[in-house]
Order: structure tokens, then C-alpha cells, then sequence
């Protein structure tokens, strides 16, 4: 008999590549989605799947989607870095996370593996990389996202600590194909379109979608419970990732570096401009307060001990760029 395996958040874009994933394995794979999800990144797999229908903030519309399951993805999130307060955050990160740790329990799912963020983990600095047992400071900037999604992660280790079997993958900044939403893409199509005439003093780490989705079945499989594991690869400042981008492209556009201070002038002087929509959507001020830090991290626990693959990160962006290329998507 088959295991269940059910992905909430599965039309999301790490949801999606890993319905997929599983499905091209043959696995009896439940794919959580609301009545008003759009289905378009599950088209290619449909036939393949099994698409159960409810919402991580709803509870009751757990119990039917977890009944019988073994193994539990937990992929749903939000992501929103702008600088108004949006309250989804809490509803989806927080709370949701806390309805799929009680419908698991509830219905004796064997495994959550628990996706997270590297907001989760936390601001390095320049000369250092963070790591699994790094305290997390993202307080220091007021991200609501980073909030929860770190208290998210309290969430599954309190329940680990009660007995369930939970492992915590924390992906860092995930491009690739299927990012229909323009998540990290977004960087890619603006920089394409020559939206971004500066770029922040910081860096990021770096990875691909598919790295990530090799991650999270290889933490499914044999992932020590209870622990985290970030599944990065290039720590990267924004001045290479642009020009890697402008290369890859095939597109040059004069770039400055911009301090935080000269992007909050700029960002006022913005509110004037008829040609606010000339400016990447990137640039609004809590997002580029974010991108002056760095975040940078060691992923060597992943590769230990989920045999996380490397590859170069400017594989990671060309592959992106066809995608979205070969969709007039840009």
C-alpha cells in the first residue's frame, strides 16, 4: 500500500515544484488547495495528483485532508516584505503552522517536515555565515514576516519536545523555474526590463527551487527530529547577483551602489515622481533595509546529513531566465 503524502501550500512555488517532485516518483500525493487557489502551476501534474481541498487557518478543513496520511509537508506560508502591517502573516504563518502540527497530531501523521525561512535564522553580517545554532537577531529590523516565521519554528520544536516527529528545513533565496509569482524572480525581471538603476549594499545566499525539493524529501526520509537544516548554497552580494543577472541576460544597465540612507531620500522623492513605475516594485523601504544586511549561511549540516547538491548560483539564475523567456513572462 502507498504512503499518503500530503503538500499544504501546494500551488505555492516550493509547493508546486514538490507536488511535482513526487508526483514524476509515482507517489499517492494530496496537493492542499483552497476553493480559490489558481491551479495553473499544478497543470502539467494534475492528472497525477490528488487535489484536497482546505485552508491551514481553517482547522476543521484538516481533518479530511490528514486522515490516513503519513507524511506531511508543510509548505503553506505567506511572504510579504512591504511595509504596511498585513495581518495574513499571523493568520497563515503562526496560526496555520499551529493547525497542521494539530491536525497531524490528531490523525497520527508520522512526519512533518516543516518549511521555514532564513529570516528565521537570522541577520550575519558581512564576514560571517550563520548557522543552525546562530541566535536569531532579525528583531533588529521591524519584519513582521521574519517574526513569524520564527515563531513559527517555536512552534515545531515545542511539539517536538510533546513527542511528534517534525524536521525543520529553512531554504534561503530560492530561484528557479515555476516562480510564476516572481518571488526572487522578481529581481530577475526588473533587472531584465532595467528597473533597477542601484542596488543595496547587502547580499544574500542563494539557491535553486530543485535543491531545495531534493532538501525537503531527503529531511522527509532520514532527517534527525527535532532539527533544522538550512538548504542554501552562493552567499552572494546584490552587486554580483545584478551583474550576474545583466550577463545572463544579455542586458547592461548603469547600476549604483545605494546606501540605506540615500534610499530613504530617494524613496520620498519617489512619492513625487510620475515615474514611480520606471522603479523596480523592490524598492520599497522595509525590503531595501532587509537587502542593506547580510545574510549569508553555511548549509554544511544539509550537505552532511541530507546530501544537499551545490551548483554555482548563475546556473540557478539562466535557468530561471528561460523559464520566464520561453513564457513571454518578461
Amino acid at each position: 500500500m502507498r504512503k499518503k503524502i500530503v503538500v499544504t501550500g501546494g500551488t505555492g512555488f516550493i509547493g508546486s515544484r514538490l507536488v511535482h517532485r513526487l508526483a514524476a516518483e509515482g507517489k499517492d500525493v494530496y496537493a492542499l488547495v483552497r476553493a480559490t487557489s489558481d491551479l495553473a502551476p499544478l497543470r502539467d501534474c494534475q492528472d497525477r495528483i490528488n487535489l484536497v481541498y482546505g485552508d491551514v487557518t481553517d482547522l476543521s478543513t484538516l481533518s479530511a485532508a490528514f486522515d490516513g496520511a503519513d507524511e506531511v509537508y508543510h509548505c503553506a506560508g505567506i511572504t510579504y516584505m512591504g511595509g504596511k502591517r498585513n495581518p495574513l502573516l499571523q493568520k497563515i504563518n503562526v496560526d496555520g503552522t499551529s493547525n497542521v502540527l494539530e491536525a497531524g497530531r490528531k490523525a497520527g501523521v508520522r512526519r512533518i517536515v516543516h518549511v521555514s525561512s532564513i529570516t528565521a535564522v537570522g541577520i550575519s553580517g558581512p564576514n560571517r555565515k550563520f548557522d543552525e545554532e546562530s541566535r536569531w537577531n532579525f528583531d533588529i529590523i521591524d519584519l513582521e514576516y521574519a517574526r513569524t516565521k520564527h515563531v513559527a519554528e517555536q512552534l515545531v520544536t515545542e511539539q517536538v519536545r510533546k513527542g511528534m516527529d517534525c524536521v525543520i528545513v529553512v531554504p534561503a533565496f530560492v530561484f528557479g523555474a515555476g516562480d510564476i509569482n516572481f518571488n526572487a524572480g522578481r529581481i530577475i525581471k526588473d533587472v531584465y526590463n532595467r528597473k533597477m538603476p542601484f542596488y543595496p549594499l547587502g547580499g544574500v545566499c542563494v539557491v535553486d527551487v530543485e535543491i531545495v525539493v531534493d532538501a525537503l524529501i531527503a529531511a522527509m526520509k532520514k532527517g534527525r527530529t527535532g532539527e533544522r537544516y538550512i538548504v542554501g548554497g552562493d552567499n552572494v552580494s546584490f552587486r554580483e547577483l545584478s551583474r550576474t543577472i545583466m550577463q545572463v541576460a544579455g542586458v547592461h544597465q548603469f547600476s549604483l551602489p545605494l546606501p540605506l540612507w540615500a534610499a530613504h531620500v530617494i524613496s520620498y522623492l519617489l512619492k513625487f515622481s510620475k515615474d514611480r513605475n520606471r522603479i523596480s516594485k523592490l524598492f520599497n523601504m522595509t525590503m531595501f533595509t532587509v537587502a542593506s544586511k547580510h545574510l549569508y549561511f553555511d548549509s554544511s549540516k544539509a550537505e552532511r546529513e541530507l546530501g544537499m547538491r551545490y551548483e554555482p548560483f548563475e546556473k540557478s539564475i539562466r535557468r530561471t531566465f528561460e523559464w520566464y523567456l520561453e513564457r513571454h513572462m518578461l
